[in-house]
C-alpha cells in the first residue's frame, strides 16, 4: 500500500516548520528608537526627579478627607508626586496634587513674588483652570476638570488639604 497523499502532506509541513524557526531565528534589525533607549537608560544625571524626593505615597494622608456626596480617588503615586480625582455623582470635578519641588528650582522661586494667599501660604493661579500654593518645599494643586468646579472651589479644596501636616514632612 502506498501513501503518495501522506508524503506530500509530511513534506509540506516539514517546508513550513522550516521556515517559520529560520525566519524566526533571523536578528532583527535596530529601530529608529533602540538607540536613543539605550542611551536614556544609562544616564544617571538629568533624572526627572531628584534623589532625595518624597516618596508619593507620603503625601496621601495629607489629602482631604471627602464628604457631603465627594469622592476622592487616587490615580497615580510616584516619587515626588501623588495625585487623586475629586468625584460628584461618579464625575471627575478635579484633578488634586501633592509634589515636591525639589526637583525643579524654578517652581519654588516662582512664588516668591505672590502676593495672595491661601491658608497661610503663597499661592497663585496658573490660567482659569489651576490654583496652587506652596506649602514649603511642595506644591499642592487643584485643577478645574468640570467648568462647574470655580476659583473658589479650588481654593476651598486647597484649605481642607493638612497644610499644617505637610509644613512639618521633611
Amino acid at each position: 500500500m502506498k501513501f503518495p497523499r501522506i508524503r506530500s502532506i509530511v513534506a509540506a509541513l516539514m517546508l513550513s516548520v522550516l521556515i517559520l524557526t529560520t525566519s524566526g531565528c533571523a536578528a532583527k534589525a535596530p529601530g529608529r528608537f533602540d538607540a536613543v533607549q539605550q542611551e536614556s537608560s544609562r544616564q544617571k544625571s538629568g533624572q526627572a526627579v531628584v534623589k532625595n524626593a518624597t516618596q508619593g505615597s507620603e503625601f496621601n494622608k495629607f489629602f482631604p478627607t471627602t464628604s457631603g456626596g465627594y469622592e476622592r480617588v487616587f490615580t497615580q503615586e510616584k516619587k515626588g508626586f501623588a495625585e487623586a480625582n475629586l468625584k460628584k455623582d461618579g464625575k471627575v470635578l478635579a484633578q488634586l496634587a501633592i509634589s515636591d519641588t525639589s526637583s525643579t528650582s524654578t517652581t519654588a522661586a516662582s512664588y516668591s513674588n505672590s502676593t495672595k494667599k491661601i491658608g497661610g501660604y503663597p499661592a497663585k493661579n496658573l490660567g482659569n483652570t489651576k490654583t496652587s500654593i506652596l506649602v514649603g518645599k511642595y506644591q499642592v494643586t487643584a485643577i478645574s476638570k468640570d467648568p462647574s468646579f470655580t476659583v473658589s472651589d479650588r481654593e476651598t479644596w486647597l484649605q481642607k488639604f493638612n497644610l499644617n501636616g505637610l509644613s512639618k514632612l521633611k
